[in-house]
């Protein structure tokens, strides 16, 4: 009888095991936003890393190493209410109209957060698609309250939502 006791042991801690490896997964989210308007004229709105004033909630962009454009480049985004956001440029491409960050601190409900800015022409008209992948801010299980799965994606879904709404206005 011991041996099967030891084996449920061994099988109850292979099982927390598990559940504490799956507790803190990466969520992945995607938005996206068609525009009637040329993908040249779009980018010129949304290409640069220097600026993000056609966001609602930011109100500063400011460049705090490197060249806006190039990879490498750092940048700290004010929010309207005065939070901070620090951000690395990953990768750049203005022909394929592509970029990629990561957010280095911020007071967002998120850690590990890499997102994506892509826009694809076709007949003249732009779509946009904003992806990010990332986890909540708190690890533990469960997450703080603000700081959980629901904060970070409810967080992070207001952000591409308002800011592609906003694109789509100040672009037509």
């Amino acid at each position: 009888m011991s041996k099967f006791f030891t084996a449920m042991l061994v099988s109850l801690f292979a099982l927390t095991n598990q559940a504490s490896a799956a507790i803190d997964e990466t969520i992945r989210l995607k938005e996206t936003v068609e525009i009637n308007a040329p993908a040249d004229k779009v980018w010129e709105k949304v290409g640069s890393f220097a600026d993000m004033s056609w966001h609602p909630a930011i109100a500063k962009t400011e460049i705090t190493s490197g060249k806006a454009d190039e990879v490498g480049a750092t940048r700290v985004l004010t929010t309207q209410e005065g939070g901070k956001i620090n951000e690395v440029l990953t990768s750049y491409d203005s022909v394929s109209k592509t970029m990629k960050y990561e957010i280095t601190e911020s007071v967002l409900p998120v850690r590990e957060y890499g997102a994506t800015l892509k826009l694809k022409e076709a007949d003249g008209k732009t779509t946009v698609i904003w992806s990010a992948n990332f986890k909540r801010k708190d690890p533990a299980n469960p997450g703080a309250a603000g700081q959980d799965d629901a904060a970070a994606k409810a967080a992070i879904l207001g952000i591409f939502k308002s800011g592609l709404e906003n694109l789509k206005k100040v672009s037509e």
